[in-house]
């Protein structure tokens, strides 16, 4: 097919990377850390060289190989659906978020992107998306997503049941011809909300939702932070809790056979499951769901303070549990399962309930 490239062509593309100067300062650098510190993982090491995790992988550093592809990464990630059942993750400072399933229906824009399978399922924001790295570590293959900045956005990884051939078909029609080093630089500061004193009409405009995704043009319209809204309309539509409450959710929808969903994101992406789950561990600081089609590993001791969280809408009040980190931002999400028209489940809105101290609006 005219525009793929032949193994040896790509062997060499990984090299000329892996070559750049840049890239043998920083292998030895990290092989000096991963000497002293053994057991470090990539993004810890990275952390601790003072570089991004981008370079880290574009460097060769340990037992990878990585090729750069062509940009913008819109290209790449509508060709997802390309590679079969496949393991999706996504994560932030305190939460990882891996969904088995393969991508469908999926529709990459300029700015937004969305994934409407079965299986895996994500809203995506791309103004900040800007390089994809193909990556071989120790035979593990997978596509790596980066922002401007080298932080690691999403990243999609082989499993026994995708399609090798796919993707190595992917990667060479798609490989960088001519790759340089990457460059990383600090995003764009983000405009930050002002989180005045809120009014009454923010609390009537609240009660007045019909639909909960009318929640951030809510936001947007009051100018004020997700954190700061909670804290201040009013305990029945918003009542922290204790910061042990999300395992202490995760066991009971367990030990009730609650189907809830998990919504997990960061500035470039938000990953969801939607379904029931038995499977958990506590592994030191990390409370883990490990479920053959999905895990999640939550450290709790990133969570600052939780809450539940309740909308009206059309079909009903709707009741969330939200972990918060120190710097305000959501660490993760949590609804009982619904389509939109369909009640929430009485079974999560109860359990919601039970957490409380101060009754919800209803």
């Amino acid at each position: 097919m005219s525009g793929i490239l032949e193994n040896s062509s790509i062997e060499a593309l990984s090299s000329a990377l892996a070559g750049a100067p840049q890239g043998a300062v920083l292998r030895a650098r990290y092989e000096a850390l991963a000497a002293e510190e053994p057991g470090l993982r990539r993004r810890n090491m990275a952390e601790r060289l003072g570089v991004s995790e981008l370079e880290v992988v574009a460097a060769h550093c340990g037992d990878v190989d990585a090729i750069l592809l062509k940009s913008p990464p819109q290209v790449i990630f509508r060709e997802l659906g390309r590679l079969g059942r496949v393991m999706a993750l996504t994560r932030n400072d305190h939460c990882v978020h891996e969904r088995h399933g393969q991508y469908e229906d999926i529709k990459a824009g300029e700015q937004m992107g969305i994934v409407l399978g079965p299986d895996i399922d994500l809203r995506v924001f791309f103004s900040d998306w800007a390089s994809t790295l193909a990556v071989n570590e120790a035979g593990r293959r997978s596509l790596q997503f980066f922002d401007a900045a080298g932080t690691a956005l999403h990243k999609v990884f082989l499993t026994d049941a995708s399609d090798v051939r796919a993707y190595e078909a992917l990667v060479a029609q798609f490989a960088e011809p001519a790759p340089q080093f990457p460059e990383v630089r600090p995003l764009g500061p983000k405009a930050r909300p002002a989180n005045g004193p809120l009014s009454h009409t923010f609390r009537d405009d609240w009660l007045a939702m019909k639909d909960t995704h009318e929640f951030h043009g809510l936001l947007k319209r009051h100018d004020v932070a997700r954190l700061h809204a909670l804290e201040g309309v009013g305990p029945d539509l918003a009542q922290k809790v204790s910061n042990d409450q999300a395992e202490r959710m995760l066991t009971d929808v367990a030990e009730r056979d609650i189907p809830f969903m998990c919504f997990v994101g960061n500035h470039g992406i938000i990953q969801i499951h939607s379904g029931p789950v038995k499977a958990l561990r506590r592994t030191g600081p990390w409370f883990n769901v490990l479920e053959p089609h999905f895990n999640l590993h939550l450290d709790t001791t990133g969570i600052v303070s939780t809450w539940v969280v309740n909308k009206p809408s059309e079909d009903g009040w709707i009741t969330s549990l939200e972990c918060f980190d120190d710097r305000d931002e959501l660490i993760v999400q949590f609804f009982g399962v619904r389509k939109p028209g369909v009640p929430e489940l009485a079974s999560w809105r109860s359990l919601m309930m039970s957490y409380c101290t101060v009754p919800l609006a209803s």
